[in-house]
């Protein structure tokens, strides 16, 4: 029986599969088939990160023999003198597109994550002196291929002020004595959308009090949705989707994720409802799902979307969301592959009264024009696919008894929506309440309790040994 969900990747409030520690011969007998496939690819994606570094690697010796050999030596870098300057804890409003990046969060085997990137802004323009010491909390820790709008950090940040809300003065620090602005404050929005990728930017910044964290200090969270309608029924979809809301065990719609002590899947989702973006009236027509709760699980919104799919297309009827909530009656998910990644962001993080956003006039009118280039590229080629689909559309082509144009041969083909649940189709839909079942919250505490067992135990014998 699979131990673990098929196909899931990481959260919406994220966890990374972690390539730090091998797994023993007994773990792995105790996966499926599915989960020693993603295994597989976790360490072919692993080594080609190896190979990566390893040329990253090489090019730099070779470029520090060329140094060598020319004489030319690169100039020292100045050490910067942090005693100079108070930190400020600020709050950060991030937006990014994380479809080429792998989540949110910093992992062991890839640099390329929003996480990485960020924290290399900020020390690059010794706005924090290490990670460590930043004081750093994060709102939410999305997936990969998941983007953003409303992401918030915590941070403490180098400041020029002497005191102000936020502001924490260096015990045995020169501020004082340092030469220079004291009263206006460093233009953070400023000087990181100049360091950052162009698929990254700061929105706005807020002084905030000491105790403020991003993570703990969020009040609600808004996850939207976007996809085209195909031949998706909305109207019934949003009946579904009004099941969703309040206080519910939601561990039938999100990736279970005991190996990291959740073992409580309740959640409260304040709002759930899909509106329509555009005036179109066919399967091009796009909509927008938009889902508020306070926080959410591993996969939550992917494994919703997923069901909401099956709903639309009229495979399923609304009510398997009261099937799926009610875990005293099914207390074993049934298998079913989530949603893609890439149409999900977290859209806004909302702390109440206790965040006043800085938006600074000159970056918040780069920040559009910086936008508005990324959605001309993207709609440029949306655009240049939607001719080509309408030019096959009148498209002659010949049947048994006559040629003529497609359109009036077929009725249109909506199939826009298929493609965001992966996986083959089946010829014969098996419903989800008759389909095989993933283990119980019970059996994986059960077996994860027996894996720690042995593992210990293996521990004990190698260390007699040694």
């Amino acid at each position: 029986m699979c131990q673990t969900e098929t196909n899931m990747a990481a959260p919406e409030t994220q966890h990374t599969a972690q390539m730090s520690r091998n797994k023993t011969p007994v773990e792995l007998a105790a996966m499926c088939k599915d989960d020693l496939i993603k295994r597989v690819q976790q360490l072919e994606a692993h080594v080609k990160q190896l190979q990566s570094i390893v040329i990253k690697k090489d090019q730099e010796e070779s470029s520090e023999s060329h140094t060598v050999k020319t004489g030319k030596k690169a100039k020292p870098q100045r050490l910067f003198d942090f005693s100079k300057y108070n930190t400020r804890h600020v709050a950060l409003k991030i937006v990014y597109l994380g479809w080429d990046y792998h989540g949110y969060a910093v992992q062991e085997d890839t640099e390329k994550t929003i996480e990485t990137a960020l924290f290399d802004a900020l020390l690059r323009t010794r706005l924090i002196e290490s990670r460590e010491t930043s004081n750093y909390h994060r709102c939410g820790r999305t997936d990969k291929g998941v983007s953003a709008f409303g992401q918030v950090i915590s941070i403490d940040l180098r400041t020029n002020l002497l005191e102000g809300t936020g502001v924490k003065v260096r015990e045995g620090g020169t501020v004082r004595d340092r030469p220079g602005e004291k009263t206006t404050e460093i233009r953070y929005v400023h000087i990181l959308n100049r360091v950052l990728p162009p698929e990254i930017r700061i929105l706005a910044w807020a002084p905030i009090d000491p105790n403020f964290s991003a993570r703990f200090s969020c009040k609600k969270r808004t996850y939207k949705y976007f996809f085209p309608k195909g031949n998706l029924n909305v109207e019934q979809m949003n009946v579904a989707a009004q099941k969703l809301i309040g206080e519910h065990d939601y561990r039938n719609l999100c990736k279970m994720d005991v190996n990291n002590g959740v073992v409580n899947y309740t959640r409260k989702i304040m709002s759930a409802d899909i509106i329509f973006l555009d005036e179109r009236k066919n399967g091009y027509q796009m909509c927008e799902l938009t889902v508020v709760g306070q926080a959410f699980l591993w996969h939550q919104i992917r494994c919703i979307v997923s069901i909401l799919f099956l709903i639309g297309q009229s495979k399923e009827k609304p009510e398997i969301i009261d099937e799926l909530l009610d875990v005293d009656k099914h207390a074993r998910k049934p298998q079913y592959t989530m949603a893609s990644e890439i149409p999900l962001v977290l859209f806004d993080a909302d702390f109440g009264d206790d965040m006043e956003w800085i938006y600074e006039a000159e970056w918040h009118e780069d920040n559009i024009r910086h936008l508005q280039e990324q959605w001309a590229q993207h709609i440029i080629r949306a655009t240049m696919i939607k001719r080509m689909l309408e030019e096959l559309d009148y498209t002659k082509v010949e049947t048994e008894s006559d040629i003529a144009p497609w359109a009036d041969l077929s009725a249109p083909i909506e199939n826009q929506s298929e493609w965001l649940v992966p996986g083959n189709k089946p010829r014969v839909y098996k419903p989800l309440m008759q389909r095989p079942t993933c283990d119980s919250l019970e059996d994986r505490l059960e077996s994860l309790a027996k894996r720690r067992k042995i593992s210990n135990h293996e521990a004990e014998i190698d260390k007699g040994v040694e």
